[in-house]
Parts: C-alpha cells; structure tokens; sequence
C-alpha cells in the first residue's frame, strides 16, 4: 500500500510539473485578421529558436563543404550570395515551423501582403542591386583587380559585395557603384580578358612636315620607355589630312592600364622635345578671317 500511494504521489507531482510546464509555453499573445487567428505563445517561440539554431549548423557545414576547395577571392564572392540565401532560407524555416506547430500562416501572408508590396517598391533598386551583385559574382564579368570605365571615369576594383562595388580612381578616389549599373548600362572592362590594353597618342604636325621623320621620331620615343610592351610591337599610323594639321597616332601596348595617363604625359614630353630638336612644329587651328567693305553709293 505504501508503495502504491508513493507511485501516486509521485504522478501527481510529475503531472502538475508537466502541467505547470504546459501552461508556461502556453503562455503569449493572440493576433486576429477578420475571423482567423494566430497564438504566439512562449512554446512557439522556443520552437523558433531551435529552429534558427539548427538552421544556421546545417547551413554553415553546406558553406564549408562549397567553400572547401575554392580560392579566397571566390569564397568571399560565394559567402556574400550565400548571406542573401541564407536570409531566404530563415523565412522558409520560421514559415514551415509555424505551420508545423498547426498554426494557419496565410494570416501572416494576407496581413503582410500590403506590407510586402510597400516594400517591395521602395526597395526596387535595392533588389536589383542583390540581383546584379549575384549575377557579377556567378559569371565572373567582374573580379578584383580590374580596371572599368563607368560614366566617363576609370577605376581599378578593389571589392565586390552582394549590393556595391568599390572601384578606386586614378586620382586615388573611391567610386561606389551600386550593382544594377552592371546589368542595365554600358560598363567598359579594360581587362576582362587580359591585362594588355592598347593605347594611343594622337599628334598633328604642320603642313610641310617630313611624315617619314615624323613617324622615325615617334618610333624612337616609344622605343625601350618604361612601362611599355615590346610585344606586341608599338606603332605608327597616318591618320587623316586634318584642317591645320597632318594627323598621326602612336599606338603602343601597357600591361597596366591603371597608369596610362602618367606614361602617356612622358611620352608627350619627349616628343615635344625631340619635335623642337628636327624643328617640327604642332599647329594651332588657324582661320582666315577677309573683311569686304561695301562702297556706299552715292
């Protein structure tokens, strides 16, 4: 008998603590829409938690098994797609679980809808951004290190996030550039193939000039400068019988486009030289200007 009422007492006991616990995680708030309704309770939210928890293990051992064997450049590029995954999956966890735990989510979606909609046209761009940054990063059109001419200025990128991209300009300026510009306009990428760019300087000498000279001068100026390519081999071309001017091009090759304009600057000062040397000389647009008096009859 004894023993009987002990076995007793103790199932009361683990009853009213498995009571107790039962009306803890029952405890919360009730959201109504119309004639539905959603009990956010402390259970629920404990449910979540671990939820989150195990979500975020199972993601992080999928990043280490993508990001195993690849370069630290694509790690970096695949870990910012994989934070915009990453928040996606958290939604689908968080809606799977509540419906799990019998709660009827359309009431979520329905009363959120006009939220979703607001905000999803006031962050447009933003999306756009996350979308062009994705697609930079899957087909590799851009990578750190290359040079791009955007709205008529020339950076070398030195990052590339999941919104942004951040080039550095020649006068050692940061260009920020959001990532549908990569989608939707005109981006000039000087190294997406190679390193190599081809340049030029473009030189007018008067009328009357010795063009042979004037190519020989040219050919030598270029010939062993510092920063410019043997090969492929530089040259000259005659370009056009200008209005003031016989029109030239020295074409040479760089493997740094990022230091174009101070090579070409020391080009154009040895050519000055070298031009005043064999007394060639750079024209200035000339006009003739004839003024007719018209005689006043009388």
């Amino acid at each position: 008998m004894a023993q009987e009422e002990a076995e007793k007492i103790k199932e009361i006991i683990e009853d009213n603590i498995w009571g107790s616990i039962k009306d803890f995680l029952e405890l919360g708030f009730r959201f109504t829409n119309g004639d539905k309704s959603i009990n956010i309770t402390i259970g629920l939210l404990l449910l979540l938690i671990a939820a989150f928890i195990v979500s975020n293990f199972l993601l992080g051992l999928v990043r280490k098994f993508f990001t195993r064997k690849m370069e630290s450049d694509d790690k970096l590029k695949f870990i910012s797609v994989f934070k915009f995954i990453k928040y996606v999956v958290y939604i689908v966890v968080v809606l799977i679980t509540m419906s799990a735990a019998g709660i009827d989510i359309t009431i979520l979606i329905t009363a959120s809808a006009a939220l979703f909609v607001g905000l999803g046209l006031a962050l447009q761009e933003l999306f756009q951004d996350i979308i062009g940054g994705i697609f930079i990063i899957i087909d590799k059109s851009l990578r750190v290190g290359d040079i791009i001419e955007i709205n008529g200025r020339v950076g070398k990128v030195f990052e590339i996030k999941l919104r942004t991209t951040r080039a550095i300009t020649r006068d050692d300026k940061v260009i920020i550039i959001p990532n549908h510009h990569f989608i939707s306009d005109i981006i000039y990428n000087y190294t997406q193939n190679h390193k190599t760019t081809r340049e030029n300087i473009k030189i007018g000498v008067a009328y009357g000039s010795d063009v042979q000279l004037v190519t020989k001068i040219l050919e030598t100026v270029v010939e062993g400068h510092r920063g410019i390519l043997n090969s492929p081999k530089p040259f000259v071309t005659f370009d056009d019988f200008g209005d003031s001017a016989l029109l030239f091009s020295l074409n040479f090759y760089i493997g740094d486009s990022f230091s174009d304009p101070r090579i070409k600057s020391e080009l154009r000062y040895k050519i000055d030289a070298e031009f005043r040397k064999n007394n060639i000389s750079i024209p200035f647009p000339q006009r003739d200007v004839h003024i007719y008096q018209k005689k006043s009859s009388q």
